[in-house]
């Protein structure tokens, strides 16, 4: 998602590079893991509360992609989940759960009906090249638009996003995508995951993108379904995957991308039934953990 297009929008492989971590990100997340290499990055959601120390928590102010939920920092709508309300991650689980919230007045006097998280690492934890995975398990719900990527620290696009994971209510599938100066927006640089039966989004998968100097290779449960190389960027603009990126979580409801899928724009470009998934809590994006490694 991308504040463009959809601007509310890396981890194994043989990669090169040094890791650019800001002034603020915690050393003690840096462990050594052998022969996948250093990890730089890594949360399993086990403690009691989101450590604010690695994620931020964004507030509404300008608005993308007719979206239809302001982004809060409430516990209602971002916490993290033990036993059996982790759905089977291992200790403990992020849940984002968007939630019904008629009349919501922002801080600068928008209104909405719904209200939700986006948790990012900027200024915390910032890189370049390496590999981004995250396990996530979704609830099905046309219109529902959780997402798990990375975006660059400068203008957009001049500096990237790297949509690792998007979903947008078909169940079956998902899609990672790639935005940067003369492919932004309508990329020409998107590309579906379709699962086989019994194992749709609804189910625990690992979503990964391996960034280096020359290419991107997105790979879920560990399979590549899409690579975008630096020659297949410059055909349209200037490769933007050269410096640091940060990490986000969210989750959206409604929006350009889901209506261009489903055409549904009553009540809320939302239908009825996902409405009334969101009010009664049900919508949920659960995180078992995230991890950005380099070697």
């Amino acid at each position: 998602m991308n504040f463009k297009k959809y601007r509310y929008k890396l981890p194994v492989g043989l990669l090169f590079g040094v890791v650019l971590l800001s002034a603020c990100s915690s050393t003690k997340s840096t462990v050594t893991t052998g022969s996948t290499g250093k990890v730089v990055f890594y949360d399993d959601f086990n403690q009691d509360k989101i450590d604010r120390s690695k994620w931020n928590f964004e507030i509404t102010g300008m608005h993308f992609n007719d979206e239809l939920q302001a982004y809060v920092d409430t516990p209602s709508t971002a916490f993290i989940a033990h036993g059996a309300d982790a759905e089977g991650a291992d200790g403990g689980a992020l849940v984002i759960r968007p939630q019904s919230a008629p009349g919501f007045v922002t801080k600068d006097g928008q209104h909405f009906d719904f209200i939700s998280s986006r948790m990012t690492t900027q200024n915390k934890f910032q890189f370049t090249y390496g590999t981004a995975e995250a396990r996530i398990k979704l609830t099905d719900g046309a219109g529902l638009w959780p997402a798990w990527w990375l975006l660059g620290t400068g203008n957009w696009p001049l500096t990237g996003e790297t949509d690792i994971m998007e979903y947008i209510g078909e169940k079956d599938w998902v899609s990672a995508a790639v935005h940067g100066p003369g492919y932004s927006g309508e990329t020409p640089f998107v590309n579906r995951q379709y699962f086989d039966a019994g194992k749709d989004v609804t189910h625990w998968h690992t979503y990964a993108v391996d960034w280096t100097p020359d290419e991107l290779d997105f790979k879920y449960d560990g399979k590549l379904m899409f690579r975008v190389t630096k020659t297949m960027a410059q055909h349209y603009g200037k490769w933007a995957f050269d410096n640091q990126q940060y990490l986000i979580l969210n989750f959206a409801l409604g929006g350009g991308y889901p209506v261009k899928i489903n055409g549904v724009k009553q009540p809320y470009g939302l239908p009825q039934s996902t409405v009334e998934l969101v009010k009664n809590g049900h919508a949920k994006m659960l995180v078992d953990w995230v991890r950005v490694t380099q070697r």
